[in-house]
């Protein structure tokens, strides 16, 4: 295994953590231990400048206020961009979608100019999201179907340079109609499902680490109590 060890960013926490998505990090370096990988969560908050030389990235959801607070801490700071440039691994849940997006609508109407690493706006449904969310992966790289809960307001549509994560098959997705949940882009994948999302795809979680690494392949892990929860949350 290599001696070095591959660093995850978790991006703002102390603003985009609201529903519990950090612990998407503590998957991602749970699942490189278990394989004999050297691995550390950085985490980054808002006194910190966001470093563009990390192995992987992720980050959370949050709340109008704290979407602000990221989206300038972000555009102030553009190491995020840089390292999906280079092709670092970069997983958004929810409100992290938004941010990353062109422009994103608030509750109250306002028009708040995004990050543009994802070809995507967001603007309020009618109604908001709760629920549990099941999808037909269609990207590469996934081939079983994908869970988590769902709890948004924010319907997304997808530009030109984007294209959806997954296909809903029970649930809501992005909330525009277009049966799709989530965004790729590049490096970036998107998707509103809580969970920690991780926790309950862990396909999910090693196409990350595998991009991250530089690998097609990565040893199996023999988790019963993975495939348990898996099976619990795919019958809604």
């Amino acid at each position: 295994m290599p001696d070095s060890t591959l660093r995850i960013g978790l991006v703002l926490p102390d603003v985009m953590g609201t529903y519990g998505d950090g612990g998407n990090a503590l998957i991602l370096r749970q699942r490189l231990r278990m394989r004999g990988y050297k691995a550390e969560i950085v985490e980054i908050t808002l006194n910190d400048p966001v470093p563009e030389t990390l192995d992987a990235y992720t980050l959370g959801g949050a709340e109008d206020s704290a979407q602000r607070l990221a989206t300038r801490h972000l555009s102030r700071y553009p190491g995020l961009q840089r390292a999906a440039e280079r092709g670092a691994p970069v997983l958004a849940i929810c409100a992290a979608i938004q941010v990353l997006g062109n422009w994103y609508e608030t509750s109250n109407g306002e028009r708040v100019a995004g990050v543009s690493m994802l070809d995507v706006t967001t603007a309020p449904q009618a109604t908001r999201s709760i629920g549990e969310v099941v999808t037909a992966p269609q990207t590469g790289g996934l081939t079983q179907p994908l869970s988590g809960f769902e709890n948004h307001r924010g319907g997304t549509t997808l530009g030109a340079d984007a294209r959806g994560l997954a296909r809903v098959t029970h649930g809501v997705g992005n909330g525009v109609g277009d049966g799709l949940e989530g965004v790729v882009q590049g490096s970036v994948i998107g998707t509103y499902m809580h969970g920690p999302a991780l926790a309950r795809n862990p396909e999910l979680a090693d196409l990350l680490l595998k991009q991250a690494l530089g690998v097609d392949e990565l040893a199996s892990l023999d988790l019963p109590e993975v495939e348990q929860l898996r099976r619990e949350r795919l019958r809604v």
